[in-house]
């Protein structure tokens, strides 16, 4: 299909105008006119640059992008980044809070598919769109044995912090770097918190609300939007996709 026309539905179905978001969301870099093939990642790097040319991809969809609302130079890594995409024909494509928020695809509502959780709602707010979401376990569960099934899901080894009741049975969400969040999850009525990266700035608002935080991994939380994202392009489109796993363990 012709670029042009995926850009637009990219950008009317995540909403890419309403974001108030410092990632310059939405096309970033221009190439190829068609796409047949279109890669995706969590980050824009040089790496992934790299596997999608190899890959024939014509489009790169990621979550992190190559521009955050500062000027840049093109010089060093980012001259080499620019450097590969121009060369290859590369469009790249990013999508920040839209992709974490969506409420069909979004990673925060995927991480709450993947719990198996019931009742899925949004809860507090992050600059004018819900922070996340969170809903019920199907059945209480022991802290310990509901990482242990997230530790199973994403295969990483998450880090628990005991700080709430020892049995579970709702849950809120938040993918990525979210710990600053801890108060409003408080505030929501949760007394569990699924989220990515881990924090010492908050380790001790975990402690005072009396909460329990397990954290995943930040790539890890923000695989799952863009791997729904490119099923949702192969069944509107039936476009091919492929996902670069370029893992960092954080």
């Amino acid at each position: 299909m012709k670029t042009t026309e995926l850009v637009a539905y990219l950008n009317e179905y995540l909403h890419i105008a309403e974001a108030d978001d410092r990632s310059n969301n939405g096309l970033q870099v221009e190439g190829a006119d068609e796409v047949t093939r279109v890669a995706f990642a969590v980050d824009a790097c040089l790496s992934a640059f790299q596997a999608a040319r190899k890959l024939n991809a014509q489009m790169l969809i990621v979550h992190h992008g190559l521009f955050w609302s500062e000027v840049k130079l093109v010089t060093g890594p980012h001259f080499a980044r620019i450097k590969t995409l121009l060369e290859g024909g590369l469009n790249l494509y990013a999508a920040h809070l839209p992709l974490d928020q969506h409420a069909e695809i979004g990673n925060n509502v995927e991480l709450c598919r993947l719990l198996g959780l019931i009742d899925v709602q949004p809860w507090g707010q992050y600059k004018g769109q819900s922070a996340g979401y969170g809903g019920s376990l199907p059945q209480p569960l022991p802290l310990y044995e509901l990482a242990a099934q997230i530790d199973g899901i994403f295969v990483t080894q998450s880090r628990v912090l005991n700080f709430g009741p020892p049995i579970v049975d709702r849950v809120a969400v938040c993918s990525g770097g979210a710990s600053s969040l801890i108060p409003q999850v408080h505030a929501a009525g949760y007394v569990t918190y699924f989220s990515g990266e881990t924090s010492h700035t908050h380790y001790h608002d975990a402690k005072d609300y009396g909460l329990n935080v397990i954290y995943s991994g930040h790539y890890i939380t923000e695989t799952v939007g863009l791997k729904a994202l490119a099923r949702q392009l192969e069944q509107q489109f039936n476009l091919q996709t492929v996902f670069i796993d370029l893992p960092t363990g954080l």
